[in-house]
């Protein structure tokens, strides 16, 4: 049977109607059925952890609490117009969204471009830590080029944030997409003016900046994702809304995932050695630490 049938039939059934002098419990009694129903599915798995093998219905418990909440979800669906069908092939999209990182080609937002205006394929940084006026400061180097204004933590205590290009480069490595690292790398694409002013512009940098801050702060409150494999969905779908008028749309909340993931193992490094180079590399999807600066090593 399919989830359209289903609910068609399952509304047959239905003993609080969308009709009456009070339609608000149409929709509270099915809402409270689906947390009554769950508490029930709980109570069987409870009682499978005590009794074990003794719980001989287990199964035939779970398929039936699985059902009644079937039954729920279809008729919450119904009284508000919600095709059951469209529910599942949504939830089916946002899962694959959510968990999808890999593809078979890297994405390419500018491969129709001349060579001056697409983002290098591979390049190395090096990011040098000094001290200017007692402050910490951050120079950034492109193949041995230097690159954009030093940066400063812009904050009242030293938390490491004036190495934030590394999160950047991590965008760059992963989604293929970043206004500030063709900024920096002069790979602006002016051939198309409007492609140039609305991606490569000033209000897609600043949105870039917002997600690289809005991570920091979230991966302050968790250790610098120190050990983290997973990140909250719900600061991935708030990226997706700030980016979603911009070509980088086309990435999932997965890729989203792994070039914050990558971008924080990099920078947990530059910030240990105080400094130090890293690869990008848009082929291979990733960015890499290769170790301390090249003013930071010893002498032969």
């Amino acid at each position: 049977m399919d989830f359209n049938s289903y609910q068609k039939e399952a509304l047959r059934t239905d003993r609080v109607p969308a009709r009456g002098s009070n339609p608000a419990s149409s929709i509270v009694v099915p809402m409270l059925g689906l947390a009554g129903e769950t508490g029930q599915l709980i109570s069987e798995y409870k009682k499978h952890l005590r009794d074990g093998e003794a719980h001989r219905l287990f199964k035939e418990r779970v398929s039936e609490e699985l059902g009644d909440l079937l039954w729920y979800i279809a008729n919450v669906a119904s009284k508000f117009d919600l095709p059951l069908s469209d529910i599942a092939a949504g939830n089916l999209a946002k899962v694959k969204q959510r968990w999808a990182s890999e593809r078979a080609e890297p994405l390419t937002f500018d491969a129709e471009l001349p060579e001056g205006e697409r983002l290098p394929r591979q390049f190395e940084v090096e990011l040098i830590d000094v001290e200017v006026d007692a402050r910490q400061r951050v120079r950034v180097l492109i193949d041995g080029k230097p690159f954009g204004a030093e940066l400063t933590d812009n904050a009242y205590d030293s938390d490491g944030y004036r190495f934030h290009d590394v999160f950047h480069f991590a965008y760059a490595a992963v989604l293929g997409w970043s206004p500030t690292t063709r900024a920096l790398l002069r790979r602006k694409r002016k051939s198309q003016p409007l492609l140039d002013e609305v991606e490569d512009g000033g209000r897609a940098s600043v949105i870039e900046e917002g997600v690289a801050a809005l991570a920091f702060d979230y991966a302050r409150r968790h250790r610098f994702l120190d050990g983290v494999a997973a990140l909250d969905f719900q600061l991935l779908r708030t990226i997706k809304d700030m980016t979603s008028h911009l070509e980088v749309r086309q990435c999932t909340t997965g890729e989203w995932e792994q070039a914050i993931l990558q971008g924080f193992e990099v920078w947990r490094a530059v910030l240990d050695a105080r400094g130090g180079r890293i690869a990008v590399d848009l082929d291979a999807r990733r960015i890499s630490f290769l170790g301390r600066a090249s003013s930071q090593e010893s002498p032969a």
